[in-house]
């Protein structure tokens, strides 16, 4: 039992796509966050801590060194030859158009990396940077605009401190999907204030809208956030492990096969985890949600994933 057996991953996407194995690799070029520097606000999300992108503290190497690192991993771990430059930490279009072409440039003249990633808030892509992203989708790369949404709610954006709301993230979606860019987004189970309901609402107007990918994450608490404020006062109680797979599972269960799941699961530094502790076992949780899916579905259906009739 695989989670691809179920889910439409996608490792396994890349694997029909471009015949060969495609692994993402993290970068991180050291931008900023509007909601941290004063541009939309201070102190950034409440959820959120730099260190969780960049633990040791130090200035990360340039992105040649960090795909090289990257290649070195991968190539014990299953031999993939070909890679997608994945700009992770903060906001990864909050730049001068002349400056990220450098950085976008720097990562796609690397051995092996056949197309780029790109993290980044919804208010934060002007029509410039997608017009930069489409040539090079232009080009035959393989290129995503990753939007960090979290909830389709604006008063529970508000409360975690997101500085945006549902309606910057339709204006950047409409815009990339008029220059055919792929579009995956984050969501996060686990929010303050919301439940069941608010995920399968959030989950429906984002597909309604039309997405070609996603990532399910669930809320875990680092330490320097206002989130390890109200976890150690009380105010906030994290998803237990059974609840993040029953949820998971639901959701897998309510998204059309052809949309691909970039991530089900997340993780942080061992260091700055403070709960829940799951979050620390990323193999388990995925290998829980496999196991609910199968037990939802009653056995196997990759053949017809590949058919494009089921998840």
């Amino acid at each position: 039992m695989q989670l691809s057996d179920y889910v439409n991953t996608f490792g396994q996407a890349m694997l029909r796509r471009h015949g060969e194995r495609v692994h993402k690799l993290a970068l991180h070029a050291s931008f900023t966050c509007p909601n941290r520097d004063g541009s939309k606000g201070r102190g950034g999300c409440t959820f959120c801590n730099n260190a969780s992108f960049n633990p040791n503290g130090r200035r990360p190497p340039g992105i040649p060194e960090q795909l090289a690192a990257g290649r070195r991993v991968i190539a014990r771990r299953t031999g993939a030859r070909r890679y997608i430059a994945y700009f992770q930490a903060y906001t990864n279009t909050y730049a001068e158009t002349d400056r990220l072409a450098q950085l976008y440039g720097q990562a796609l003249r690397q051995p092996g990396v056949i197309g780029l990633a790109v993290g980044t808030r919804p208010d934060c892509v002007p029509d410039e940077t997608l017009d930069l992203l489409a040539g090079y989708r232009d080009r035959g790369l393989e290129v995503w605009l990753e939007l960090g949404l979290q909830s389709a709610f604006d008063s529970t954006l508000a409360r975690v401190n997101r500085g945006h709301g549902f309606g910057e993230y339709l204006h950047t979606l409409r815009r990339a999907h008029a220059r055919g860019l792929q579009v995956c987004t984050h969501l996060i189970l686990g929010l303050p204030g919301e439940d069941a309901r608010h995920y399968r609402v959030t989950l429906q107007r984002v597909l309604e809208h039309g997405v070609e990918g996603l990532k399910l994450h669930p809320l875990h608490v680092v330490r320097g956030t206002a989130l390890a404020n109200q976890w150690r006062h009380g105010e906030y109680r994290p998803l237990a492990l059974d609840e993040y797979v029953g949820l998971a599972a639901d959701l897998v269960g309510r998204t059309p096969p052809s949309v691909i799941f970039h991530r089900l699961t997340a993780t942080a530094p061992p260091q700055l985890l403070l709960a829940p502790a799951w979050c620390a076992r990323k193999w388990e949780v995925l290998n829980r949600i496999a196991a609910e899916l199968a037990a939802r579905r009653g056995g196997p259906s990759r053949a017809g994933l590949r058919s494009g009739c089921g998840t």
